[in-house]
């Protein structure tokens, strides 16, 4: 089938194993001292690798490749743990978490959103409110899980939210036209720890890079626990 998969420079690769480390679904190993794509329907096209390259060797090519096997992913990991998990996906383990009990009374909490729509997929490519403003990226479960989303992010910023784990397609290329179109401040992206959120910082990497602009971006990383741990 013709699908989006990563392809790897030998040339640029310096042997760190980062990228086979980022590769929570075990696609990439490293051999003679190069990164390789041993395993192509082990690889979801999301990604999380990318990121990890210190020398940008990794890149996505769309071409002929076997179907994404999760089955067999599990499969893999299951033997390699000895353990079981739900799914392919580490971003889906269940877990409770227990926290204090809060006030019966507090005061009320004031949105910050500052526009709709705010889906990426729904937002249009220019717009008013993007004139000299701070993009605020966030994959959607980043407001749930981090308690002052709102105050500390979403305040002063325009704000887009995705899940690249259930959005189809990929999110680069209408986030180069608004990056590319309009007067874009900074760039904040705010994604969860688990593995596939790496779609959606590899996704506004690659559009800041597309667009031919030079703002200021960063990236905030939060634990399903509700902690900033980057």
């Amino acid at each position: 089938m013709l699908r989006k998969i990563i392809k790897i420079d030998e040339e640029k690769c310096i042997g760190c194993g980062l990228c086979a480390k980022a590769c929570h679904e075990g696609a990439i190993e490293m051999i003679d001292g190069k990164a390789k794509l041993t395993r192509e329907d082990y690889c979801d096209g999301l990604g999380d690798c990318l990121p990890a390259c210190p020398t940008n060797a990794i890149t996505f090519e769309e071409r002929e490749a076997p179907a994404y096997n999760e089955a067999a992913v599990l499969a893999a990991k299951q033997a390699k743990s000895g353990g079981t998990l739900p799914c392919g996906c580490p971003g889906t383990n269940a877990k409770a978490i227990k926290r204090e009990a809060a006030p019966t009374y507090s005061a009320p909490v004031t949105s910050q959103l500052q526009q709709w729509p705010v889906q990426i997929k729904l937002v249009p490519v220019n717009a008013p409110y993007f004139d000299n403003a701070n993009l605020l990226v966030a994959a959607d479960c980043t407001a749930f899980a981090y308690g002052n989303f709102h105050n500390e992010f979403i305040r002063n910023h325009v704000t887009l939210i995705g899940c690249p784990k259930l959005d189809e397609g990929d999110y680069a290329e209408k986030l180069t036209q608004i990056i590319a179109n309009n007067n874009i401040k900074s760039v904040t992206i705010a994604r969860m720890e688990v593995p596939c959120c790496g779609g959606i910082e590899n996704a506004v990497k690659r559009a800041l890079q597309a667009s031919g602009k030079f703002i200021p971006w960063r990236v905030v990383t939060i634990s399903t626990d509700g902690r900033i741990i980057e």
